[in-house]
Order: structure tokens, then C-alpha cells, then sequence
């Protein structure tokens, strides 16, 4: 079974940073991509970001410029650079892990822009 870990979230001013975190208990090889997701309360969980095993990456456009995907493959970790945050980026943030066409999922660390 994978497991799959996020932490580095928490409460943060309007206009701060924070960086989230995302291991899986996989060998790097068998992870075709990674990528975050949140999910706010009363709306569907929608897609941040996601990095290829080749290191193409994708962005939704209300993060564009202010967040960066990124992965250090050789501890089986992706991380979320998140600047300028605004309050309606406060949400839920998943990880997800494509192994071999599987989705896996953590259990989500809670972000909080607020003032």
C-alpha cells in the first residue's frame, strides 16, 4: 500500500508564504506524476498543480505566477511554493500520486490565509 504524507501547512496572512510537502512510500521510478489539490468547504476539490516524472508541469490559472510545483526525486518528495496568497486560497490541499495509472491520495493539510 502507498502511502502518501502532506505537512507545511497552516495559518497565514493575506500576501505571506507557505510551502507544502508531499512524500510517498514509493520508489521515484514507479511515479508517473505528483500533484496538489484543495478542496474549500462547500466546493469541489479542484486540481493546483502537478509534476510529470519528466518534469513538465501544470498550473491552474488562478495560481499561475504565485505557485511553484516542484520535486526532489530522490526523496520521493513534491513540494508547493506558495507566494502572494490570498484568502481564497485557503482550502484543504491534497496530495496525489500517479503509480503505474494509480491515483493515490494523503490526507490533506489545511492552509489558511486570514488576517
Amino acid at each position: 500500500q502507498v502511502q502518501v504524507v502532506e505537512s507545511g501547512g497552516g495559518l497565514v496572512q493575506p500576501g505571506g508564504s507557505l510551502r507544502l510537502s508531499c512524500v510517498a512510500s514509493v520508489s521515484i521510478n514507479s511515479i508517473r506524476a505528483m500533484g496538489w489539490y484543495r478542496q474549500a468547504p462547500g466546493k469541489v476539490r479542484e486540481l493546483v498543480a502537478t509534476i510529470t516524472n519528466g518534469g513538465s508541469t501544470s498550473y491552474a490559472d488562478s495560481v499561475k505566477g504565485r505557485f511553484t510545483i516542484s520535486r526532489d526525486n530522490a526523496k520521493n518528495t513534491v513540494y508547493l511554493q506558495m507566494n502572494s496568497l490570498k484568502p481564497e486560497d485557503s482550502a484543504n490541499y491534497y496530495c496525489n500520486v500517479d503509480v503505474l495509472f494509480r491515483d493515490y491520495w494523503g490526507k490533506g493539510t489545511l492552509v489558511t490565509v486570514s488576517s
